[in-house]
């Protein structure tokens, strides 16, 4: 079997890992979207480095853009096989991708007319919402911990890691020329303090793992901690300085996740009356699809909707899907938090509301996860003191935080928990993706610490034979 790595190596987007197993048959694991690479990020995601319709099953770990996003493109270049993922992942993946499709739609709108005043040809999305159908068509969706045969002498079993809602591990039962042999492809790794998921669970014993690292140098801090700091950037901006405080955030995971901390500070009468407004379409459905899924919820939100029905719900919070009241917020010149997509400020309303709101000193930006460094949100986060917006440089006036406790990701510590289920000394081999280079090396030494012992950091479109 060869395995061969096309997105989110030695980068954090873009998951794709092709498996090629010697009977010919060919097994995808995630189709994600390149995200906030600057220039290079189109072409990226118009090629995958691999032939499309030579692929006969694709394995999807989770709703993320960054490992769902290019399968409308899979399936537009040829791709007819299974999709396989869990309940949840279906249920997200529906709305995230449409809502990729209208997001390519709308930016390149702006773009063409930039390109028509210079007598250039128009520019095509990638994909559109029939192609996202089309894609929809092919999904499969199989629960937590049953294991399916998805072709001869291939079984998959899907494990919760606890990162999103639906997030799966995958975990493949592979016999070839007469032996068998496990991989376990992480995804992404949840927290165990995650405040509204189950913590992430065991897996079986690997002989191969591929294996995110996107914090595998970092600490988080503690949820408690997190909570506090909040409550303190909401009250100096919004009380003290009487401005407004942007937050931007994924629509899946991050978005509830700040939304349900607000709750359990309004719950607590910590929490100052100012509106709070969720500014994001598809953090409104994403929030519905959480709501219908509590078998994912840990036992403290389960123990909590005793009593509160409604987490992700309260006096003040206001739910925006119409393009004129998000508009409108730039009217209102009052306190207010907005929590808006994208997480990396690199698209979505969010960005609007940056540029409108960067240059006062009253405002905060609060960034609450991973961004990329080519990203605004990444730029913001490195203390840039002008960023460009919208083709337009911006002074940055208002302040701006950083807090990674909010990311869905385990941090090193976390990881190496999660992966002490296993014997390392029957782990043959491990591959580092979906984090930056330098954390990669970083990530592999506390790993040999651990006790495995062949760590690979693959190169994109990198293969590696599997004896």
């Amino acid at each position: 079997m060869k395995i061969s790595f096309h997105g989110a190596a030695r980068t954090v987007t873009g998951s794709k890992h092709l498996l090629k197993l010697n009977s010919g048959l060919t097994i995808l694991l995630d189709c994600g979207f390149f995200q906030g690479l600057g220039a290079q990020t189109e072409e990226l995601n118009r090629h995958f480095g691999f032939e499309p319709s030579e692929v006969d099953i694709l394995i999807l770990s989770h709703a993320h853009i960054d490992h769902s996003g290019n399968i409308p493109f899979l399936v537009k270049q040829g791709f007819a096989g299974k999709i396989y993922c869990t309940s949840a992942t279906q249920d997200l993946a529906a709305i995230m991708l449409a809502d990729t499709a209208h997001i390519q739609e709308n930016d390149l709108r702006y773009i063409n007319k930039k390109r028509e005043a210079k007598n250039k040809a128009p520019l095509e999305p990638i994909y559109n919402i029939e192609d996202v159908d089309a894609a929809m068509e092919l999904f499969f969706n199989i629960p937590f911990r049953k294991e399916v045969e998805i072709a001869p002498d291939v079984k998959l079993t899907f494990t919760d890691s606890g990162h999103i809602l639906g997030a799966a591990a995958v975990n493949l039962r592979i016999k070839e020329d007469g032996k068998e042999f496990r991989l376990m492809f992480s995804g992404d790794i949840g927290r165990p303090g995650d405040r509204i998921l189950k913590v992430p669970e065991k897996f079986p014993q690997a002989d191969y793992i591929i294996c995110e690292s996107t914090y595998g140098n970092r600490l988080h801090d503690s949820t408690e901690d997190t909570e506090k700091k909040l409550l303190e950037i909401v009250y100096h901006t919004c009380v003290e300085k009487k401005g407004k405080l942007i937050i931007p955030a994924f629509s899946l995971g991050r978005t509830q996740e700040v939304v349900y901390a607000l709750n359990n500070l309004k719950n607590s009468g910590k929490l100052p009356a100012i509106p709070v407004y969720v500014d994001s379409p598809l953090s409104v459905n994403a929030t519905a699809i959480m709501k219908a899924h509590p078998e994912c919820f840990n036992g403290d939100v389960l123990k909590s909707l005793r009593s509160d029905p409604d987490p992700f719900g309260f006096d003040n919070l206001h739910y925006i899907q119409q393009p004129k009241d998000s508009i409108a917020l730039n009217d209102l010149d009052k306190p207010m938090i907005i929590i808006s997509a994208s997480g990396m400020a690199d698209a979505g309303r969010v960005k609007h509301h940056i540029k409108n709101n960067i240059k006062d000193k009253r405002n905060t930006i609060l960034l609450v996860g991973y961004c990329s460094p080519d990203s605004l949100g990444g730029r913001l986060a490195a203390g840039n003191k002008e960023v460009r917006i919208f083709g337009k440089e911006y002074e940055v006036i208002c302040d701006v935080y950083q807090e990674n406790s909010y990311s869905a990701h385990g941090d090193y510590k976390e990881m190496l928990a999660y992966l002490s289920c296993q014997d390392a000394s029957k782990v043959k081999e491990m591959f580092l993706v979906h984090g930056e280079y330098e954390v990669q090396v970083d990530w592999r030494e506390k790993l040999m610490e651990a006790g495995f012992a062949k760590i690979n950091i693959p190169e994109l479109h990198s293969t590696y034979e599997i004896n």
